[in-house]
């Protein structure tokens, strides 16, 4: 018997896919920052966090061609709210983060696309599968903070991300919603 409680459905991660960053190598701020995944687990969303990520941003509205970001995620700080669950999505059908520790975003192209909007191209890396992707983000300045917010779509079949059983898209949804809302600060 299966349990139907979400399964990260979230390649996502790490997708996260972000991001612009901070002029001379902004600093992370953690604890302001959050990464989530959102599926659809028999068309009911199901929301989990990633606990742990770390990301290396530089980044200067006056110069958004120069910007770069790398973001890395620990795939098995992922968390549903239920440790069974959270065990589970460790797990080679899902995460498999044994063999895959991190997810990884890698920037190659910003652009501008409106007033403080960009589209980040990159190259996104869950369970040792890489996919181009392109995400919108939109940037809030103030003071020497930069905060950048966006949502990714992925399809979580594409990285292997629910194998097996869990292949099945009527039970949990091949879209992953990843949100993300990064806070740097420059030094």
């Amino acid at each position: 018997m299966r349990s139907y409680r979400w399964r990260p459905a979230v390649g996502a991660a790490a997708a996260v896919a972000l991001l612009a960053g901070g002029a001379a190598h902004a600093q992370l701020d953690a604890a302001k920052s959050t990464i989530v995944a959102v599926s659809r687990q028999m068309n009911v969303p199901v929301q989990g966090s990633f606990t742990k990520f770390d990301a290396q941003i530089d980044f200067d509205p006056g110069k958004p061609a120069g910007g770069t970001a790398k973001i890395t995620v620990d795939t098995a700080s992922y968390d549903l709210g239920d440790q069974t669950y959270n065990d589970s999505v460790r797990g080679p059908e899902w995460f498999d983060a044994k063999s895959f520790p991190q997810a990884t975003f890698v920037s190659t192209a910003i652009a501008p696309t409106g007033t403080n909007q960009y589209s980040v191209s990159g190259k996104l890396t869950i369970k040792g599968h890489t996919q181009t992707v392109a995400v919108p983000v939109v940037l809030t300045q103030q003071g020497g903070t930069q905060t950048f917010d966006g949502t990714l779509p992925i399809h979580r079949l594409a990285f292997e991300i629910g194998t097996g059983e869990w292949k099945d898209t009527s039970i949990v949804a091949d879209e992953v919603l990843i949100k993300f809302h990064i806070v740097v600060a420059h030094k």
